[in-house]
């Protein structure tokens, strides 16, 4: 699966916890918005399978829309610093705030140790991951990779980094399935 997140601060974090929260989603669940989680706003786009233009489409045309929900209703917009990009109460998401991440089976990373598939995806500037999240841990070979940077790159960068990272790892683990004989 094919995902796309970005956080967008809109007020002090945690003012209404835990009333003030909730998930919201499309029938599909291919776009969701979760308010005062982490920082405030977290709007994901998301769909199974490679299309992550589409998925990045309808990330910007949401947020877009949301923007100007937003103001429409409160004359306020995203805060955002010329400088630093967006502001956010986790520093981690500094910058664009923005997480692409794709879910890919690599049995050969795995079997060659998740520490050198963790150093491969450090020299490739990407952040590998259980499927449980952040805290979630390993389970399998199914790994969610994604870009490592936020701040700094704007975020069409950020998602073809990802692009172009998870097309190599997928190449060097065919290639270490061979090595350590493991039939797809």
């Amino acid at each position: 699966s094919s995902g796309i997140n970005a956080e967008w601060p809109l007020r002090p974090g945690e003012r209404d916890w835990p009333e003030g929260r909730g998930i919201f989603h499309n029938n599909e669940k291919t776009f969701l918005v979760w308010v005062n989680e982490e920082d405030q706003f977290r709007i994901i786009s998301m769909q199974k399978g490679g299309d992550v233009k589409g998925v990045f489409e309808r990330l910007v045309k949401a947020i877009d829309t949301v923007g100007s929900s937003v103001k429409a209703e409160s004359g306020k917009e995203f805060m955002l610093d010329e400088k630093y990009g967006y502001i956010h109460t986790c520093p981690t998401n500094l910058g664009t705030g923005m997480r692409a991440s794709v879910h890919i089976d690599l049995p050969g990373w795995t079997a060659e140790g998740v520490d050198k598939l963790k150093a491969r995806c450090e020299e490739l500037a990407l952040q590998p991951r259980g499927t449980r999240g952040e805290s979630g841990g390993q389970t399998g070979h199914t790994y969610d990779i994604s870009n490592k940077h936020r701040l700094g790159y704007s975020e069409v960068q950020l998602v073809q980094t990802m692009i172009d990272g998870v097309n190599k790892l997928y190449k060097e683990d065919v290639d270490l399935q061979k090595k350590h004989n493991i039939s797809a």
